[in-house]
């Protein structure tokens, strides 16, 4: 805490406060303004980690209860498993390997990258690089349902770090009051979908971005301690 401080002092901000990730969220949502005590689940899906964090509000007051996480769990998994797929694809129907022909590889990383964003709005889309290999153009569909099958036990894999929070903070899923979603990766509809089913239908809070949730509730915490 005191280096991110002293970084934040080096680079001419005036630090205010240092907050963790999860509190800003909870506090973008503005549940540092309910009633009795709360419990809150953060879900925190990024690119290449994983992390949840169960924080309880009293009074305004945020205290974390328990933490867990993956640190090789991301959206970057997700992508690997397509790219894997359309490659074997690829293999299959043209008798090549492309694995080793490393501008073609990233050239179907930034297209996969892509297709998933599209996936989370779209049920299918389409895969299309010009000149992908030896001059010869790659075509392909790919829907949400194959999408959500090549990652399905990723996604499950998720709810682990869940179960573990409750456990070490002694509390059951039904006396969750919110669920907030922070990192792009909680954007694809089977993570929420899993989420909400696991705690029994409970709606994950969802109108902010969820690449912004936390830079906004430091935006409000910033505007609350400097008056």
């Amino acid at each position: 805490r005191q280096a991110t401080k002293d970084a934040g002092v080096i680079a001419g901000l005036n630090v205010l406060r240092i907050v963790n990730e999860p509190t800003e969220a909870a506090i973008a949502y503005d549940l540092y303004k309910s009633d009795g005590e709360r419990q809150i689940l953060v879900y925190d899906l990024g690119g290449g980690t994983f992390d949840v964090s169960l924080l309880s509000i009293d009074d305004g007051v945020f205290e974390v209860l328990a933490t867990a996480g993956d640190t090789h769990l991301g959206g970057e998994d997700f992508d690997n498993r397509v790219i894997d797929h359309f490659v074997k694809l690829y293999k299959k129907k043209n008798k090549i390997d492309v694995t080793q022909d490393l501008k073609a590889m990233g050239k179907l990383k930034r297209e996969v990258e892509k297709v998933k964003r599209t996936l989370s709005s779209q049920m299918s889309t389409r895969v299309e690089i010009e000149s992908f290999y030896d001059g010869k153009d790659f075509s392909e569909t790919l829907t949400r349902a194959k999408f959500e099958e090549l990652n399905n036990d990723l996604f499950r894999k998720t709810l682990k770090p869940v179960e573990q929070v409750l456990k070490d903070a002694n509390i059951d899923k039904k006396d969750v009051h919110d669920i907030v979603l922070i990192g792009g990766s909680t954007r694809i509809p089977k993570v929420q979908q899993l989420l909400e089913e696991f705690f029994n239908g409970k709606k994950a809070s969802k109108n902010i971005n969820p690449d912004e949730a936390v830079a906004h509730g430091a935006a409000i915490q910033g505007g609350i301690l400097s008056g």
